[in-house]
C-alpha cells in the first residue's frame, strides 16, 4: 500500500493525506500530448520562488501541484494561499493536506501585501484552505488580507477564491463581499451528482447561493466559478451547471481537466479532448457568460490578470450594446 508523504511544505516528512490511506489505489492514467508541460526552472520562476519563500508564504500553485506553475511563476504570477497549509476538508480531488490547522497568523495580511508590492503585481489571486474550525470560516482574515493589499499596493486588482463558508453566519459572507475584491471566485468544482464522492464536505446549492449573494449585495463585483471535467460527469450535467451559474449571475466560468494527484485520490474517468473543451466554450458563451476559459490546462487563476482585463472589456461592451 502506498503512503502519500508530504514533500511540499519543506518540513519533516509526514502523511499528507492520512484520511486517504485506507482507500483503494487506482491507476494514474498516462497523460496525452495535449497535457504535457515543461518542468519549471526559468530565472523568472526562481525569482518568484525566492520572494514567496522569503516572506514565508504558501501558494496553492505548490500545494495543489498545479501543472501551470512553471509558466505562471516565470511571469511573477503566484496564487497566495492564506490561513495555513492544512485544510479541514478531505475532497477526493485535492492535493492540499488535510488535518487540524494551526491558529491564524495575525502577521499574514501584512506579509502577503508586502510580497504583492515587491512583485509589482497588476493582479493578484488570494485563495485559502477551508477553515471549518473557525467561527466565521476565516472571513475576517480574508477581509484583512484584501485591506492590507489595498493599502500596500493600491494599483493592484484583487481576485479572491474563497471557501464556501458552509454553516457560517451570513455576516461572515458579508464581511468578505464588503471588502470589495475586484473578483469574487468560488468554484463549484463538479456536477451535483458527484458531490458526495468528490466533494463530500460541501453542498452544491450552498456554493451556488454564495455566488448569488455576492451579486445581490454588490452587483458591480465580478463573480467567477469553475468546474473540472473528466470525473465521470455527462455533457448534459455540465450544461445544467452552466445554467445554474448564469441564474446566480456568474460572469466568468472556467472549465479544466481533472488531474489525479495520487493513486489514493479520485480516479480520472477520461481525458477530455481539446475539441470538447472548445465546444463547452461555445456553449458557455451562448449562455451569456462575459468570459469563458475552457481548455485541458485551464485552472482558476491561470492567466488571471489577462482574464480580468477581458472581464472589464466584456462588461463595457455589454453595457454599451
Amino acid at each position: 500500500m502506498a503512503v502519500v508523504i508530504d514533500t511540499v511544505s519543506g518540513k519533516a516528512p509526514r502523511p499528507r493525506h492520512p484520511e486517504k490511506q485506507n482507500r483503494p489505489e487506482t491507476p494514474i492514467l498516462r497523460k496525452p500530448e495535449w497535457l504535457r508541460v515543461r518542468a519549471p526552472g526559468s530565472a523568472g520562476y526562481n525569482a518568484t520562488r525566492e520572494i514567496v519563500k522569503g516572506h514565508g508564504l504558501i501558494t496553492v500553485c505548490e500545494e495543489a501541484a498545479c501543472p501551470n506553475i512553471g509558466e505562471c511563476w516565470s511571469k511573477s504570477h503566484a496564487t497566495m494561499m492564506i490561513m495555513g497549509e492544512v485544510c479541514t476538508r478531505a475532497c477526493a480531488f485535492c492535493n492540499v493536506a488535510t488535518g487540524k490547522p494551526n491558529p491564524l497568523d495575525p502577521t499574514e495580511p501584512a506579509r502577503v501585501a508586502d510580497a504583492v508590492a515587491k512583485m509589482g503585481l497588476r493582479h493578484v489571486v488570494i485563495t485559502s484552505v477551508d477553515r471549518d474550525d473557525l467561527a466565521d470560516g476565516g472571513a475576517a482574515h480574508f477581509a484583512a488580507v484584501v485591506g492590507a493589499i489595498r493599502a500596500a499596493s493600491p494599483g493592484t486588482t484583487i481576485e479572491i477564491l474563497t471557501p464556501d463558508f458552509l454553516r457560517k453566519p451570513l455576516e461572515a459572507v458579508h464581511a468578505v463581499i464588503d471588502a470589495r475584491p475586484d473578483v469574487f471566485n468560488h468554484n463549484l468544482e463538479t456536477v451535483p451528482r458527484l458531490y458526495l464522492p468528490i466533494r463530500p464536505g460541501a453542498r452544491y446549492y450552498n456554493s451556488l447561493r454564495l455566488l448569488e449573494r455576492v451579486k445581490e449585495r454588490d452587483p458591480e463585483q465580478f463573480t467567477k466559478s469553475g468546474i473540472m471535467v473528466g470525473l465521470g460527469e455527462a455533457k448534459e450535467e455540465v450544461m445544467q451547471v452552466m445554467d445554474d451559474m448564469r441564474s446566480a449571475g456568474v460572469d466568468f466560468i472556467t472549465i479544466g481537466q481533472y488531474l489525479q494527484p495520487t493513486r489514493k485520490h479520485a480516479p480520472i474517468d477520461r481525458f477530455v479532448h481539446p475539441d470538447e473543451f472548445r465546444a463547452y466554450e461555445e456553449i458557455a458563451r451562448a449562455k451569456g457568460f462575459l468570459v469563458v476559459s475552457s481548455s485541458p490546462l485551464t485552472r482558476s487563476s491561470h492567466h488571471a490578470d489577462e482574464d480580468f482585463a477581458r472581464l472589464q472589456a466584456a462588461r463595457r461592451a455589454r453595457d454599451a450594446a
